[in-house]
Parts: C-alpha cells; sequence; structure tokens
C-alpha cells in the first residue's frame, strides 16, 4: 500500500528536524556544507549528486560537493558563464531548473550538452540566502531527465532555507572564533614586547601594526611570530 501525502511530508519533517541538529552539531562551517549535499541526496527525491557553490566576481568556486563530477559541474558554469545555479547567485532568483538535458535549452543553450555528457539528465539550484547576506546556491543533479517533480522543488527550498541559516551561524561562529584567537595572539605579543623591552601597550601594538605594515602581512602572523622567537620584530 503506497503512502498518503500527509504520511510522506510528515516523514519529511522529522527528517528536516534531524538534519537541522545534525547541521548545528558540526563544528566548523565546511562540515556544514559537507552535511548539506549529503542530506540532499537523502531528502530530495530523484537527487543523485549536489553540490555548494558561491559566485564572487565573476568566478564560481565549489564550496562542497558529493564527487568530483559536480565539481566539474561547476567549472563548467563558470567557463561557459552561464547556468541556473550561477544565475540563482547573481540575480538572486530562489529556484532554477534544467528539467531535461536533452531537449534544447533557450536560457543555457551551451550548459546542457556539457552536462550531459557527464552523465546528467536533470537539475536544479536553490539560492541559498539569508536576510543580510547572499550565501551561495545549492546544486541537485539527476542522471535522469526530468526526474525532479513538484515534490522534489519544495523538499529542496525547505532543505536550502535550513542550509542557509545553519551555513550562516557556523560562519559567524567561526569568525568570532578566529577573532578572540586573534586577539589573544595579539595580547600576548604586546605582553612579550612591554616585558622584554619596557615599552608601553600603546608603543608595543604600533611596533606589531608597523610591522605589519611594512612586510604586507597579518597582524596575526607578526603576533604569532613573536610569541614564537619572544624577539622585537626588526
Amino acid at each position: 500500500m503506497s503512502e498518503q501525502p500527509g504520511e510522506v511530508w510528515e516523514q519529511f519533517a522529522i527528517a528536516v528536524a534531524e538534519m537541522a541538529r545534525d547541521l548545528l552539531a558540526q563544528n566548523s562551517a565546511q562540515g556544514t556544507l559537507d552535511r548539506v549535499v549529503e542530506h540532499a541526496k537523502v531528502l530530495i527525491n530523484g537527487c543523485d549528486e549536489a553540490g555548494i557553490l558561491t559566485v564572487r566576481q565573476g568566478k564560481v568556486n565549489a564550496l562542497a560537493a558529493t564527487s568530483d563530477v559536480v565539481r566539474h559541474a561547476d567549472r563548467i558554469q563558470q567557463d561557459l558563464r552561464e547556468g541556473p545555479c550561477f544565475d540563482a547567485v547573481v540575480d538572486r532568483q530562489q529556484v532554477y531548473a534544467i528539467e531535461d538535458m536533452q531537449q534544447p535549452n533557450k536560457q543555457w543553450p551551451r550548459l546542457a550538452p556539457e552536462l550531459r555528457k557527464l552523465g546528467m539528465g536533470s537539475m536544479m539550484g536553490f539560492l541559498l540566502f539569508t536576510e543580510d547576506d547572499n550565501l551561495g546556491a545549492l546544486n541537485v543533479y539527476s542522471h535522469n531527465p526530468g526526474n525532479f517533480d513538484e515534490t522534489a522543488r519544495r523538499a529542496g527550498w525547505i532543505l536550502a532555507s535550513h542550509a542557509a541559516v545553519a551555513f550562516s551561524a557556523a560562519r559567524t561562529h567561526q569568525q568570532l572564533s578566529h577573532a578572540m584567537e586573534t586577539r589573544h595572539e595579539i595580547g600576548e605579543a604586546m605582553g612579550i614586547l612591554m616585558e622584554r623591552y619596557g615599552l608601553t601597550e600603546d608603543t608595543a601594538f604600533k611596533v606589531l601594526k608597523k610591522t605589519s605594515q611594512d612586510r604586507n602581512i597579518k597582524l596575526r602572523e607578526v603576533a604569532r611570530q613573536v610569541c614564537q622567537t619572544g624577539e622585537k620584530p626588526s
């Protein structure tokens, strides 16, 4: 006996809740992205492969992928500068799709034949965004044409929404952790300079800052060198 639509969406809701807990349990932004693409294969009917990309100044960057085939597909979009996922990031449209790679596509005429060579039959792209930030796009691929129905589209949009929030939170946490580590290292380096060379707090910081500017390296790296050597930068 087949499952009723209500039962299917109830199971999907449970799976999404489990995914949300899994994403929040990751200890890095990269770990969150890697789990998102794996969940896509489970939660979106017909999804054989998935990946996440960003577009910055016209350059596509693959952030996560379930296989090298997906990374190749991302590179093709960059080389051709066309495709649903490329447009999803640039134009802020929430959902794009190529339903059948075997049919001529007026919007992306060069992309479909190249993806078909990789064994792709259809694909969708979902924008990953929050109120304050455009994070990238989630790409899902099927080996078969016409394999994504309206249910798959809805599931993909829901997954992308959860993924964007989790990714944004993970990235913010990672940035804060990095900032705290940087502050600690700079403080430790200043303490060394003050103790060993009799510098004031203000002068110690100016020494680190000037060295950073003169050498064109990050302030944190200068501080790390002082901590490792105990020597005042020349």
